[in-house]
């Protein structure tokens, strides 16, 4: 059972309005409060809510769960962000998941990641961030960072293990660059679920996955469960529109093979219904990672698909 709960409320800086900005954190201290503290946050961007309607669930789950150690639960990291359906806070329009460590005398974004540094990220021992796919397109994989073992248990079918000079550039800033990069704590970055579908089965997901990296990190007893069809992929890409309409969805569900010729959607015009574009896979033998689940209305540039080159998937381990 869960022994101590405490609320924590860090300020972040003054707003306009005369108010405080905060964060809201849940510290939960299990038994005599000996093991690692697990660090869990969701919401980094503003259209991503699907982790944090897990961690609500988990927060409950929790209740009657016997654990060690302590947890440290940030469910809305990016909470004006969230407030809008906006990816980034209005303030700024900065992408709070390329400002870390932050900088506690900059913009509202760069002293927000400053606060979640300074009172989460350096607070603890192994950190599990919560991403999905954005109000749209749905996604489901997971980064495979420094621990593979952790990463495994979380259950995904997909794991993406980047180039280690992609993190060099294209990652710099992450919440991963303060705990992978700079910290060297166990980290796991988990992609999953979002659009415009029910996200009760990716809450369960996301809640059962955790709960088992729970149990692979020894916090809670149990026995780890384990899939034997994971696949690492060192190669992935992201297909954006290059014009705007309806995105008419005709990929495989996500986590099943696409061939290069095979088309990933058509864009139609809404007013005079002609395809104006066919956006197809990268690969010529992909895994699909993300995708529109159903037909959305999209601008150039707008998150598209998300492919996996299954070439580049390191050989499976007996």
């Amino acid at each position: 059972m869960i022994h101590r709960t405490r609320l924590l409320t860090p300020k972040v800086t003054r707003l306009a309005n005369g108010t405080d900005c905060r964060l809201t954190m849940h510290e939960l201290i299990g038994g005599d409060g000996d093991g690692p503290t697990i660090g869990i946050s969701a919401a980094m961007h503003g259209d991503e809510n699907t982790g944090s309607q897990a961690m609500l669930e988990l927060y409950r789950r929790l209740a009657s769960i016997p654990f060690s150690g302590r947890l440290l639960l940030l469910p809305v990291a990016n909470s004006y962000a969230m407030i809008g359906n906006r990816r980034f806070a209005p303030f700024d329009n900065l992408n709070l998941n390329r400002e870390f460590p932050g900088n506690a005398q900059g913009s509202f974004t760069q002293q927000l990641a400053a606060t979640i540094t300074e009172e989460f990220l350096e607070k603890i021992d192994v950190h599990i961030d919560l991403h999905t796919g954005t109000d749209r397109p749905t996604v489901d994989y997971t980064y495979l960072w420094n621990d593979e073992g952790l990463t495994r248990s979380f259950g995904s079918k997909i794991l993406y293990r980047p180039d280690m000079g992609s993190m060099e550039s294209a990652f710099r800033g992450t919440s991963a660059d303060v705990t992978y990069r700079l910290r060297k704590i166990p980290a796991a970055v988990i992609e999953l679920g979002g659009g415009i579908v029910d996200q009760t089965p990716y809450v369960r997901r996301t809640v059962d996955g955790v709960l088992n990296m729970l149990r692979y990190l020894g916090v809670i007893e149990g026995e780890v469960a384990r899939r034997d069809d994971q696949i690492i992929i060192t190669r992935l890409s992201g297909i954006r529109p290059t014009s705007g309409g309806w995105v008419e969805p005709l990929a495989p569900p996500l986590g099943e093979p696409v061939r290069g010729a095979d088309p990933l959607a058509r864009i139609v015009c809404p007013y005079t219904f002609e395809t104006i574009d066919e956006i197809r896979s990268p690969y010529a033998n992909g895994i699909m990672v993300m995708g529109h689940l159903t037909r959305n209305l999209v601008e150039a540039g707008d998150f598209g698909f998300m492919v996996g080159d299954l070439d580049s998937a390191e050989p499976t381990v007996a």
